[in-house]
């Protein structure tokens, strides 16, 4: 199904602390709640996709689609976003748009260089990475990669190159002596408003997909630990 712009979207990102859900479309953001919690996001969204819905005075079916983050990030954050928004999307009868984190970041960053590398931090010492050029387009795939193996491969020669994502801020003199032409321009980390802006370009053209056919991006399998006694 295709639609004509400005075309309204429900969007949601928990897949890191910074969770955010926002209706937005291509003409702009409409409302937005943000939640910072290393607890889990399943006590709020529900509550906060009615409150922003209601406050808009919009029923679920009068949005055009629904948008989420499917990785790579917190595995429970994953799980959340996705049955929230595939649950939202079949009731509603709307189409979905899913995107990696990664890629969501690179385009919020488009524009500030003619190189991006998202970056999200992965542990272990190691990060989540993609590379993209100037315009968000994906050059190199999401993966779990050492900081020292993604710089070696970036290379010291081939200019300037913006860095974004929580991993580029607690790494970024690591970086900078590593990369002479990189710089790290502020890129808001609350991903759901670039999310619903994207969506709704994507869904004007549509590009949507059946909430069904979601999937989450894992690039490395559940950490789970037992509880502590």
């Amino acid at each position: 199904m295709e639609y004509k712009l400005p075309v309204r979207v429900l969007a949601l990102d928990t897949t890191t602390p910074r969770g955010s859900l926002a209706v937005a479309g291509e003409d702009g953001l409409l409302a937005e709640a943000r939640v910072f919690t290393e607890s889990g996001h399943s006590r709020w969204v529900l509550g906060a996709a009615d409150a922003l819905l209601r406050g808009l005075d919009l029923a679920a079916g009068a949005l055009d689609g629904f948008a989420v983050t499917v990785g790579p990030g917190s595995f429970t954050g994953l799980r959340v976003g996705l049955s929230t928004v595939q649950g939202l999307a079949l009731a509603a009868g709307r189409p979905c748009v899913g995107l990696p984190t990664l890629d969501v970041l690179a385009l919020a960053a488009a524009g500030r260089a003619p190189r991006v590398v998202a970056l999200m931090d992965a542990f272990r010492g190691e990060t989540y990475a993609a590379v993209f050029d100037g315009a968000g387009r994906a050059l190199v795939a999401p993966r779990v990669v050492a900081l020292d193996t993604l710089l070696a491969e970036l290379g010291a020669d081939e200019g300037e190159t913006a860095f974004v994502g929580d991993a580029a801020g607690a790494l970024r003199s690591a970086i900078a002596a590593r990369v002479p032409g990189a710089v790290f321009p502020a890129v808001d980390l609350y991903l759901a408003a670039p999310l619903a802006r994207e969506a709704a370009v994507r869904l004007a053209a549509g590009k949507g997909t059946a909430a069904a056919s979601l999937r989450p991006l894992y690039l490395r399998g559940a950490d789970i630990r037992p509880p502590k006694p």
